[in-house]
């Protein structure tokens, strides 16, 4: 990139280098700060003059420098301002050299080439360290693969279960860390834990033949022999005579020695519940088991993935950690597929994953290209969700003087760049007025480092009209004694949409999200309301739900069900009355509250007439309905709901297909019923 405000310089320039490189050029420093933005790595070398309109030479370095890009983009100087003061700033700022006007091409291009062969080379001695580190990385791999094999060997396998659990091992652990942060996994966590998962099984060396690779059932003596490979392997690792504090073998223990434990406490061999089991022990035992099923063993033939998933979900094998559940749940549409294809490149991955967060660790061995892809990583992120809030964040610097939108921002306030230095935009200066300009200015200098933010209202020009905008603002202080104030961070949110979608977000925590009637909590709080205000009113309570409506779902599909509960809920929504309220309890079940003047048989007739009879597209509309009124049970609203409730049951006990009020024969009716047993048998598995 050439940034120089001459035309005739950029040109000169451009014609002394055109022939090797691709040539950018910026007029002015603010533009020299978007192609920045815009090429990053791509830029091999910036040509600089330092007297620029908009912004100097010294604030694009000075933006570079915070930015931390000037690490990795080499800039030249170009100027006839050669004193002594302005090559020494030059150089504090981080130029790595200086050419002086009038140009000499032969001085020009062998500094160009000189300052890329520099770079380059730093580059080379970055991938050779990198290389040499992939080749620890691989060799530590292959010993523990080589050992690993052995145990397999023995087991009559091929050697491919080792691979399968460390892989699978991997994709679980991506999974729950995307899930939730309650077990603190790091990308290196990962790396190691599926490292250390090829070491899960090392115990079963010291099983006696006849044993481990038994066609038919193990007898209890020979199960139990069996279980005691997982102590066997974490006594191994524990008596190592050297590297007892590496944590590769302290998570290797930990799994070797528990990846046999189940989350309900039925395990072996410490009989560990829930959280006290390891998650690395967890993921593994699930990706051990999983493995065991799909694949072919002395003893059985390979169960089909849809058959192992379901087994596992149905605790078929030992109860899992329910979030482990749902990571398998997860990913299980893309395990045919992983488990049996591209071992070697995803080998290969984690261990440059491995590289890289060892790169990480040496401070000295800065990859520019690293760097750079984590910054860029950082800017789409950051723009993102800032386009999510659909506010206009902002950062303002008074050294250099210069504005930073989002893109998003930019695009609200209707300005073709999102880098700008607001002394030279008049359109930047125009969005506020003067007063509110200077009004805002005069809050961020009288804040205080302990008192940074403010907030102000004010009007802002959008390319629509004027709008109402909370500016929340946060004052920068310099780190000196005394502080100085170097610009602001902050949002501008227009009320006016802030406002709209708080009422949405009031209607989404108030209503049924499918159906659009009130949730069951807030009609609870609702009748409550109504209840408590006019005790002494006569009211119904109605709880009606759909005959038949599993077999809608399960003859039509899911969808197909859902199509008839918004249809249901809008003849509801139809049939009651302006004061009544309606709500969705969950499921097919819906509920009715209203007010009658003289007999409540009338009301609710009315309203379950609409309701019943005809079909949605091929479905019947069936409803069964239980009522209560306040003047038979009170006016308590959980006796209320249990009233209805209990004269619903009793409908459809009787065949279904209309309504009943709750009278007093229905409590002794119910109180006889006993909770239906769902007859759980858990069924243990194992993996030998």
């Amino acid at each position: 990139m050439i940034a120089d405000d001459s035309e005739m310089n950029r040109s000169i320039l451009a014609d002394m280098l055109g022939d090797e490189y691709e040539i950018v050029e910026a007029e002015d420093g603010v533009q020299a700060v978007a192609a920045l933005q815009k090429y990053g790595s791509e830029l091999s070398v910036v040509l600089l003059d330092i007297v620029m309109p908009k912004m100097d030479g010294f604030g694009v370095l000075t933006w570079m420098n915070q930015q931390h890009w000037i690490e990795d983009i080499p800039v030249i100087m170009i100027s006839a301002e050669s004193s002594a003061s302005h090559v020494e700033r030059a150089y504090g700022l981080g130029v790595t050299d200086f050419i002086s006007r009038p140009f000499d091409a032969l001085v020009v291009h062998r500094r160009v080439v000189n300052t890329i062969l520099l770079y380059a080379k730093q580059k080379k001695l970055v991938n050779m360290v990198a290389d040499q580190i992939y080749e620890k990385e691989q060799n530590n791999n292959l010993m523990i693969d080589i050992l690993s094999h052995i145990v397999e060997f023995r087991n009559g396998e091929s050697g491919m279960h080792v691979l399968h659990v460390r892989t699978l091992t991997e994709l679980l652990l991506k999974t729950l860390m995307q899930k939730t942060d309650r077990y603190n996994i790091t990308q290196a966590d990962i790396s190691m834990i599926g490292t250390a998962s090829a070491l899960h099984d090392i115990g079963k060396i010291a099983i006696p033949d006849e044993v481990l690779n038994k066609p038919g059932k193990l007898t209890n003596e020979e199960f139990a022999l069996m279980k005691t490979h997982s102590m066997i392997g974490a006594d191994m690792l524990s008596k190592l005579p050297f590297h007892q504090q590496e944590p590769l073998v302290k998570v290797a223990y930990d799994i070797c020695r528990w990846h046999h434990e189940r989350y309900d406490g039925r395990g072996y061999p410490d009989g560990l519940k829930g959280d006290e089991i390891p998650i690395s022990a967890q993921i593994v035992a699930m990706a051990d088991v999983y493995d065991a099923l799909t694949s072919e063993r002395v003893y059985k033939p390979p169960i089909p993935h849809e058959t192992a998933v379901q087994m596992i979900l149905d605790g078929k094998c030992g109860v899992f950690n329910p979030l482990m559940l749902e990571c398998l749940q997860d990913i299980a549409p893309e395990l045919p597929d992983v488990m049996n294809s591209g071992y070697q490149d995803k080998a290969d991955q984690r261990t440059m994953q491995n590289i890289v967060q060892e790169m990480q660790r040496h401070e000295e061995l800065t990859a520019s290209e690293r760097t750079l892809q984590l910054l860029e990583h950082e800017r789409m992120k950051y723009n993102f969700f800032a386009s999510l809030t659909e506010e206009i964040q902002f950062e303002y610097t008074l050294q250099p003087a210069m504005v930073t939108l989002t893109s998003w921002g930019a695009e609200k306030l209707g300005l073709e760049e999102f880098t700008i230095d607001p002394r030279q935009n008049r359109k930047v200066l125009s969005l506020m007025k003067e007063e509110d300009l200077q009004g805002l200015a005069a809050m961020l200098h009288s804040t205080t480092p302990g008192n940074p933010v403010v907030t102000y209202d004010c009007q802002i020009q959008l390319p629509t009209g004027p709008r109402w905008f909370r500016i929340t603002a946060r004052a920068m202080w310099s780190s000196d004694e005394p502080p100085r104030y170097t610009g602001t961070i902050g949002k501008a949110i227009d009320v006016h949409e802030s406002r709209t979608k708080l009422n949405n977000l009031e209607q989404m925590a108030s209503h049924d999200a499918m159906t659009n009637l009130l949730n069951h909590a807030n009609a609870r709080e609702r009748i409550m309301a109504r209840l408590k205000e006019r005790p002494d009113g006569r009211y119904a309570m109605a709880i009606l739900d759909l005959d038949h409506f599993k077999s809608a779902n399960d003859t039509f599909g899911h969808m197909f069900g859902d199509e008839v509960l918004k249809y249901i809920a809008e003849r509801l929504r139809h049939s009651v009355r302006s004061g009544d309220i309606a709500a969705r309890v969950g499921g097919d079940e819906f509920l009715i509250f209203l007010e009658y003047k003289t007999d409540p048989e009338l009301a609710i007739q009315r309203v379950y007439q609409s309701l019943a009879g005809g079909k949605y597209e091929n479905f019947p509309i069936s409803i069964s309905m239980g009522v209560a009124v306040t003047a038979e049970v009170g006016t308590e609203y959980e006796t209320l709901f249990h009233a209805a409730d209990q004269a619903l049951y009793t409908v459809k006990r009787g065949g279904r297909g209309h309504y009943r009020f709750f009278d007093s024969s229905m409590e002794k009716t119910l109180s006889v019923i006993s909770p239906i047993d769902n007859g759980s048998n858990e069924q243990g598995g194992e993996s030998k």
